[in-house]
């Protein structure tokens, strides 16, 4: 079966360029299982780079100088050669904020990474600024890493060190989330099917478990504004939560299989979604509305057949900070970057045994996870925004679907101001 709609030929799509490779260092013993690298994190300001290489092993460069090195050597970047270490931290105090290479031993497994800055990316609607362990309007950088054993551990990003190592669920942290306010507010997925909210400025109390996944939950993600998260598992549901009460806000029905990873898009009126269905949905989340269908089988399963063959499962899907592209990666060996007004790949690139895919913060860049613990990236497609999409990020960022229908101004202009099927 084609990969892609007929009309479409795939030789006439665009291979994206590749910027360079991260390759974790031989195993020992060559043990295959426990060298997946099931997540990469970009940090909120592009200094750091972060990738679990398996066994144990979480991988901090600045970002940067992992660029530059690129630049200068090839593509390849062997991560224990010692022609390319990068400097380490020193005892320096005031060299505390330059970036600085970390290998960091976390314990256990790691299946999940992310960063968390105490400076918002906008005005934050944290009130309580009692801080403990953080001063409050320090620059906080952090990483959480989510373990096999349940465990979350959080990490100075400048020093290497660990601050908290937070305790209560009982299986696998699959996915970690910071909220974008600079609240240090963190969110963790499990497959003991709870997500749990966790106060990292009150020397990280547990302020709530949400329940309602019936199964493992895979993914989950904060809106540009922290006030709704997604969350998404092992059934056809997306879940989708109000954060200023912590209640279910509504299901999103239309997957046929699993639903894997979930991303808003960053004026936070789309939500991408991924499922072993082999299919991406686009959505509205303040409405429900799948607005875009990205397949990734031709002809797509039935819904009988609801995972088609597991050679197309799509395992990740990132928006990209332009809010017009989102990168998708299947179990074809493709990597796929597609437009949100397209149903056809815009570029792909060939990657096997990948589980995970980011993009820098400046959207340039897509970095992918595979099974054998190494890091891959690309460039990105680059285009101009149209004036229509520009106008839109710029009104969604402040106002829902529901606000925009209700402007009293001419129905083409609220055409033209809205994500449509």
């Amino acid at each position: 079966m084609a990969s892609f709609p007929p009309r479409v030929n795939e030789k006439e799509i665009v291979r994206s360029r590749t910027i360079g490779e991260l390759l974790a260092p031989a195993a020992p013993f060559d043990k295959k299982c426990g060298r997946e690298n099931w997540t990469v994190a970009f940090a909120p300001d592009g200094s750091y780079f972060a990738w679990s290489q398996g066994h144990r092993t979480v991988k901090l460069v600045p970002w940067s100088q992992c660029l530059q090195n690129f630049l200068l050597h090839g593509t390849k970047n062997v991560t224990n050669s010692s022609s390319l270490r990068l400097p380490r931290q020193n005892s320096d105090g005031g060299q505390k904020n330059k970036p600085r290479e970390h290998i960091i031993d976390c314990g256990d497994i790691v299946w999940s990474l992310a960063f968390g800055s105490s400076v918002p990316e906008k005005q934050s609607r944290c009130v309580n600024i009692e801080w403990h362990r953080f001063r409050f309007g320090q620059d906080q950088l952090l990483l959480a890493t989510g373990l096999n054993n349940g465990r979350i551990k959080i990490w100075d990003v400048y020093t290497g060190k660990l601050l908290l190592n937070l305790v209560d669920h009982t299986e696998v942290v699959r996915d970690l989330t910071f909220a974008p306010d600079g609240s240090l507010i963190l969110v963790s997925a499990s497959r003991d099917k709870t997500l749990r909210v966790w106060d990292l400025k009150d020397d990280g109390n547990m302020m709530k478990v949400l329940r309602g996944h019936q199964n493992w939950v895979y993914s989950c993600a904060f809106s540009p504004d922290s006030s709704m998260l997604c969350s998404v598992g092992a059934s056809k549901a997306v879940f989708l939560w109000n954060m200023d009460k912590y209640t279910m806000i509504r299901k999103l029905e239309g997957h046929h299989h699993d639903v894997v990873a979930c991303d808003f898009s960053p004026d936070g009126a789309l939500l991408a979604t991924a499922s072993y269905d082999t299919r991406v949905y686009i959505w509205d989340p303040h409405n429900g509305d799948i607005l875009m269908e990205f397949g990734h089988l031709f002809p797509p399963p039935t819904p009988i057949f609801a995972g088609g063959a597991n050679d197309r499962w799509v395992r990740s899907v990132s928006f990209s900070h332009d809010g017009l592209h989102i990168a998708s990666l299947a179990d074809d060996k493709m990597v796929r970057f597609w437009r949100i007004d397209e149903d056809y790949p815009v570029q792909v690139a060939p990657l096997s045994n990948g589980l995970c895919c980011a993009f820098s913060t400046d959207g340039s860049v897509l970095a992918a996870g595979t099974h054998d613990g190494s890091v891959y990236f690309w460039a990105t497609p680059r285009q101009v925004s149209s004036l229509q999409h520009l106008c839109r990020m710029s009104i969604r960022r402040v106002m829902p679907t529901q606000e925009v229908q209700e402007l009293p101004v001419p129905s083409k202009l609220l055409e033209f101001l809205s994500y449509r099927i």
